[in-house]
């Protein structure tokens, strides 16, 4: 498969606005991916076939929920959801928090080679990150269980602000366990193309915001 035209079909798909120069840079991106898993063990995923699938359009597929501008990706890893959509959304700033150092270290040459303007890597612990300001969204792919997600992220997201956890299957008893310091306002389910697998996206507000 041409990896530049699964792209942009899946673009059309997923009925979202990337421009061609961004998607040329996600596609430099996928590049960087590939070349540093090899020693870094970035992802699991070592097809780029798969990678634009599961990594950029699963990413990708988030775009509308998003709040500016500031954006912080918790757990972000190999710099999934934040970096495509950093360079989807070039009006938005983005910090990407993962306490791995080798993450880092690529997340930050990433950003040197990829030029994204609106990027800032973070190497620290969630839990322990004092952060100084606060975020209108909150975005990871990471976490396991909604409800740590909110004790260890859910202090840094704005009082107006959008917490969006990316999931597989409906999380029907990670939200019975929902802290009441947030409120789900919906679960929307997301049609990856290309993934064959169940995706959902949860939002949250924090609850003095009802």
């Amino acid at each position: 498969m041409n990896l530049a035209a699964g792209l942009a079909n899946g673009i059309a798909a997923l009925d979202i606005e990337v421009t061609a120069s961004a998607q040329q840079r996600m596609l430099d991106y996928l590049a960087l991916v590939l070349k540093w898993n090899k020693a870094y063990n970035l992802t699991a995923v070592r097809e780029p076939e798969k990678m634009l699938t599961h990594h950029l359009l699963d990413s990708l597929a988030v775009l509308p929920h998003l709040r500016g501008p500031r954006v912080l990706d918790v757990g972000t890893g190999a710099g999934l959801p934040g970096i495509p959509l950093a360079l989807a959304r070039p009006d938005l700033q983005f910090t990407l928090l993962d306490s791995n150092q080798k993450k880092t270290t690529f997340l930050r040459q990433a950003v040197i080679e990829l030029k994204p303007g609106n990027v800032e890597v973070v190497c620290e612990r969630v839990e322990s990150w004092s952060a100084g300001r606060l975020f209108n969204t909150v975005v990871s792919r990471a976490f396991s269980e909604l409800s740590d997600f909110i004790a260890l992220a859910g202090r840094l997201c704005a009082k107006d602000g959008v917490v969006i956890a990316m999931k597989g299957v409906y999380p029907h008893d990670e939200l019975a366990q929902l802290p009441q310091t947030f409120r789900l306002c919906s679960v929307v389910p997301l049609n990856i193309p290309g993934l064959g697998a169940e995706r959902h996206v949860a939002l949250l507000q924090p609850a003095e915001a009802a």
